[in-house]
């Protein structure tokens, strides 16, 4: 996927169990972070900088997306152990994990693994891609999106 592609529509469960669709979020940004693991330590920091930004966040109009190979409890229990106040989304067939080609093969303790790139994509109110941001650092990741969706409120 490439910047200026229009992003098709995806459909996941969340840590509620609930369907939603990507174009239920039509006319608002959609911040959508990919993250390799519910509550391991370096997703921590990165869902907690999210709620640490999220008001911020959500004056700018953006909607906020966590996204695993985590089942809808695991979801959930990560959700409510760290108070985040934004939907989680289930990909456990990674069907929006493929689609959005984050899916990298990794070194594990030796062993090579496919899992998940910590990515963040920014999808305009119009389902256009407007910024990847890959390889995704956790800690400062949220503070470093809000700066580009204030700048892109300004335009």
């Amino acid at each position: 996927m490439e910047v200026n592609d229009t992003v098709a529509d995806f459909t996941l469960q969340t840590d509620e169990d609930k369907t939603v669709s990507l174009s239920d979020y039509a006319g608002k940004p959609v911040v959508l972070f990919f993250y390799p693991r519910a509550d391991t330590p370096g997703c921590t920091i990165e869902a907690c900088g999210f709620r640490d930004q999220f008001r911020k966040i959500q004056n700018t109009g953006a909607v906020v997306l966590g996204i695993s190979r985590d089942t809808p409890k695991a979801q959930k229990k990560f959700r409510e152990k760290y108070d985040l106040p934004y939907t989680l989304l289930a990909d456990v067939d990674e069907t929006v994990c493929k689609q959005f080609g984050v899916l990298k093969q990794k070194n594990m303790y030796g062993k090579k693994v496919m899992g998940i790139e910590r990515t963040t994509f920014l999808i305009g109110p119009d389902r256009t891609l407007l910024k990847i941001f890959p390889k995704v650092q956790p800690e400062g990741h949220a503070e470093e999106v809000l700066k580009v969706l204030k700048e892109m409120k300004k335009d």
